[in-house]
């Protein structure tokens, strides 16, 4: 859990700013092939800008990715390093992309930083660009050489058409 900020020093006077660096962790970010483990803290270092409609968050999150490759299957990690920026309002538009300001005067980083890490998740994650993959016949990952490679390729919607031609052959 990444805990609040608060900002009541930069509300009502634009122009002023500070520096925070904050720390924790996130539950549940992830798919099956990507995410951030809960187990591993992230961290970001902002700036904090009053402007007249309320605080402007800007700054790098940096965390550990934990990947599986979507060819075969291995684990790995990467890190990642993303930019935010990001309103802060009193009063967000339901439309709109503005995160709110608690009206005690603090804001919650926890989702900004939710919503900027999930969509940088690769999608099909890679350990390398030439992976090869498993074997879609025996599963062998080709990468250690485990797929003899000489299978018979038979489509398997001719099986019964294969097994009546057997019988006439006998």
């Amino acid at each position: 859990m990444i805990q609040a900020i608060d900002v009541r020093d930069l509300l009502g006077q634009p122009g002023t700013s500070r520096e925070v660096h904050v720390q924790g962790t996130l539950e549940d970010l992830g798919t099956e092939l990507a995410g951030v483990p809960a187990d591993r803290p992230l961290e970001a270092d902002l700036l904090l800008e009053s402007i007249v409609e309320g605080i402007l968050v800007s700054g790098r999150v940096r965390a550990t990715m934990q990947l599986r490759c979507a060819r075969c299957l291995k684990d790995f990690e990467a890190p990642l390093d993303v930019e935010v920026s990001e309103l802060y309002v009193a009063a967000p538009d339901l439309d709109g992309d503005q995160y709110p300001l608690d009206p005690e005067g603090s804001l919650e980083p926890e989702q900004m930083v939710r919503d900027t890490v999930g969509v940088e998740l690769p999608f099909s994650p890679l350990h390398s660009p030439d992976c090869l993959g498993l074997c879609p016949v025996c599963g062998g990952d080709r990468n250690l050489g485990e797929c003899p490679g000489d299978h018979p390729q038979t489509d398997t919607r001719w099986a019964g058409l294969d097994a009546v031609l057997d019988q006439l052959k006998n």
